[in-house]
């Protein structure tokens, strides 16, 4: 077979001897465990694969498609910003105009989660986007990053993948990315969407979906920085003293709730004072299930809490809760519409 080159930077490189001809997918990478090595300058992997290096390490990708690689960004999944999946869906637009079947990013698991669901806020098209990770580095025996990539490809590739919005695929399962949720810190399993299970899973190189996710209309793409969102969570015996002054440092804020969206009494006066001043929404700190809008009374109960100007969050847990907000007021979304579109959206 021939040696696989990596192109020059300033272009993306082709593996036309991966190749089935009548697909084109382009993969994106962003770093990440599943481009991570050892080397002698740290003591811990670092991402150091290309693109091309993690292409040429999987078998049977030649059966698949016709792979662009292009290093879109080379950092661990911790250190990517909001604006950088800004400029992520401002490449996929152009993916679509330039006429790939299919897009795969590649990244770190940390924020995996996180980052698929604020791209599926803001993509609009029909051309299946996959994003997949890996989680044991790839010196790792049993490194997972070489399937997943294969299952990702052959997703993004797939005529019964469009239309589909965001998708994860990992372990050969297809997840919408507006459910799913990394569930564990080590296991090659770890990604799960436990209010709604999967779509459907990738068998013997085959994508079977199950079910298509309900389309939801794409927000505008920000003009700049989104607005600074911040997360409180509820704990036993807390004094809301990191509540205090808020409303001079963040534009929103996400509460965290116990169970059902409960919060300690003491609490109260300062999410209503907050909740006058900016948007404040109220989730679970569970992250499966919904808060609930009306079943409890009490002081820092649910019910008590939006009458005090709260908006429910409904099954979204608190990280995507948190993008949603500051995607939303990005475009100036009066409260109102906040509201209806949280409704919409979980």
């Amino acid at each position: 077979m021939t040696a696989i080159r990596a192109a020059p930077s300033e272009r993306p490189s082709v593996f036309s001897e991966y190749c089935a001809p009548n697909r084109t997918v382009l993969v994106l990478t962003l770093g990440g465990t599943i481009a991570m090595t050892r080397t002698a300058a740290a003591p811990g992997v670092t991402p150091t694969l290309t693109g091309s290096d993690l292409v040429g390490t999987v078998p049977g990708l030649q059966d698949t498609a016709e792979v662009t690689v292009e290093d879109f960004r080379r950092l661990p999944g911790a250190s990517l910003t909001t604006g950088d999946i800004v400029s992520l869906v401002e490449r996929l637009s152009r993916a679509i105009r330039d006429g790939f079947d299919g897009v795969v990013v590649t990244q770190g698991t940390d924020t995996l989660e996180e980052t698929s669901y604020l791209t599926d806020l803001y993509y609009q098209g029909a051309m299946p986007v996959v994003f997949t990770g890996a989680m044991r580095n790839a010196a790792s025996a049993g490194a997972d990053g070489p399937a997943n990539l294969l299952a990702a490809v052959q997703t993004a590739g797939s005529a019964e993948a469009r239309d589909a919005g965001v998708l994860v695929v990992l372990g050969d399962e297809i997840h919408a990315a507006r459910h799913v949720r990394k569930m564990h810190t080590t296991s090659p399993g770890a990604f799960g969407s436990p209010n709604t299970g999967p779509l459907g899973q990738v068998v013997e190189g085959s994508v079977r979906l199950h079910r298509l996710p309900k389309p939801i209309a794409p927000l505008r793409l920000p003009v700049g920085a989104l607005p600074q969102v911040e997360i409180v969570t509820a704990s036993l015996g807390s004094s809301g003293r990191l509540l205090k002054g808020l409303e001079n440092e963040v534009s929103g804020l996400v509460v965290a709730a116990f169970g059902v969206g409960h919060v300690p009494e003491n609490w109260c006066s300062r999410l209503e004072a907050l909740a006058a001043a900016m948007p404040v929404v109220l989730a679970s700190r569970i992250g499966v299930g919904p808060a609930l809008t009306s079943t409890y009374g009490f002081a820092g109960s649910e019910s008590d809490l939006l009458a005090r100007g709260l908006v429910g969050a409904g099954t979204l847990d608190p990280y995507k809760a948190r993008l949603l907000l500051a995607a939303l007021l990005a475009t100036d979304t009066p409260r109102t519409e906040i509201a209806k579109a949280f409704l919409n959206r979980s």
